[in-house]
């Protein structure tokens, strides 16, 4: 009887031999060790590829996003004033060549609310590739785990009710609030002591539900100036970006970056199964507490300041498999990198298309992130990178 195909997160194979399972923790679980030889090879060319186009795209949409705006910058002059602020004394932010209202216009409002975009998608794409990964289910990420919402919960009763964890302010209520949806859809999908990816999906659903409906509640019961901006922020934006708001969501994806490219081999344990990860020594428990609080850390952060974005901590990842398969140790920093890339592209479409009027950024990636999705889940490729069941 054939083994079950290992790019689903949650196939096991109760008879294979210790080397067949070191392989696998490797991230080679597409094919027997023997002719895996070829595929690891187009795997490392992929990512010695992507990382530096990705990179140099980011690079170009930040750019590209900052000399766009009613004020005219070209490139580069965005680029001569970015490095004049951060490297003192560039004889052109004093010989006249650049304008005050240019400066303001790419220093103080377009760069921040770029760099904000990176990060946020940055930690979406990480925080859904990481929740995937430990869940055994490769429909779940943030916003469909009902995470996102319980952010928005803590972040609203923190604005509405001045209800949250006092000083520490909107950032930290929206954390509690990620991660108390977090334990709630952890402790409703275990059965028998493990993760349902079926009862996952729909405690996460439920969840989801229950706190949009009391996120709807404290809207409709504040002053009505404060609806309009409420609203705006459940469905995600960065209009409002300072470069203090960079702090949290920075913090946030260093710390659990470094983390997973130290556990990167452990997480690549958990494709083969629990059974086989707790063979080689991984204390599955506590990795899976660890990384879904991590987690619920990238989601709180990026919802404090952004909003409620989703589809990208579930399109990124996939896209990611696709193009250098399921390793974490390839797959990771390449999910970061484009979806850094995805939503601040998807930022400069937002304020642009319908200019001067503005697309909430939320509403743009459902409307780019659900098609997409569903045609990744008519290619057959999808079927070998864990997107199939």
């Amino acid at each position: 009887m054939p083994e079950a195909t290992s790019g689903h997160p949650g196939s096991t194979a109760p008879n294979r031999s210790p080397v067949t399972t070191r392989a696998e923790l490797d991230g080679s679980t597409d094919v027997p060790p023997a002719p895996a030889a070829a595929p690891r090879r187009r795997g490392d060319l992929a990512v010695r590829l992507l990382v530096p186009a990705l990179t140099l795209a980011l690079v170009a949409v930040v750019l590209l996003s900052t000399s766009i705006g009613t004020i005219g910058v070209s490139p580069a002059d965005a680029f001569r004033i970015i490095v004049g602020h951060l490297v003192p004394g560039m004889p052109w932010m004093s010989d006249g060549s650049l304008t005050t209202l240019q400066d303001n216009a790419v220093w103080q409002f377009r760069l921040p609310r770029v760099l904000l975009a990176a990060l946020t998608g940055a930690a979406l794409a990480l925080a859904g590739a990481l929740i995937q990964a430990v869940v055994h289910n490769s429909l779940a990420e943030p916003y469909i785990l009902g995470v996102s919402a319980g952010a928005g919960v803590g972040a609203v009763s923190f604005i509405v009710l001045g209800i949250g964890i006092g000083s520490l302010g909107i950032g930290a209520s929206a954390f509690a609030g990620a991660l108390v949806a977090t334990g709630a859809v952890y402790f409703l999908a275990r059965k028998n002591g493990r993760i349902a990816p079926q009862r996952l999906i729909l405690a996460g659903v439920a969840l989801g539900s229950l706190f949009s409906a009391v996120t709807s509640y404290l809207t409709i019961s504040t002053d009505a100036q404060n609806v309009f901006s409420i609203m705006f922020f459940l469905l995600g934006s960065v209009s409002a970006a300072t470069m203090g708001h960079l702090a949290l969501p920075a913090a946030a994806l260093l710390a659990v970056g470094v983390f997973t490219a130290f556990h990167a081999r452990t997480l690549n344990a958990l494709l083969v199964g629990d059974d086989a990860a707790a063979s080689l020594g991984v204390n599955v428990n506590r990795l899976r507490t660890v990384v879904l609080v991590g987690a619920a850390l990238l989601t709180g952060s990026v919802v404090a300041v952004s909003g409620g974005i989703g589809f990208v901590g579930l399109i990124i990842p996939h896209i990611a498999r696709i193009a250098v398969g399921s390793d974490h140790r390839k797959m990771l920093p390449v999910a970061v990198l484009a979806g850094a890339v995805f939503l601040a592209g998807s930022d400069l479409l937002a304020r642009t298309l319908a200019a001067p009027s503005e697309i909430p950024l939320g509403v743009l990636t459902a409307l780019v992130g659900a098609p997409f999705f569903l045609w990744l889940l008519r290619r057959d490729r999808a079927e070998s990178v864990g997107m199939g069941r």
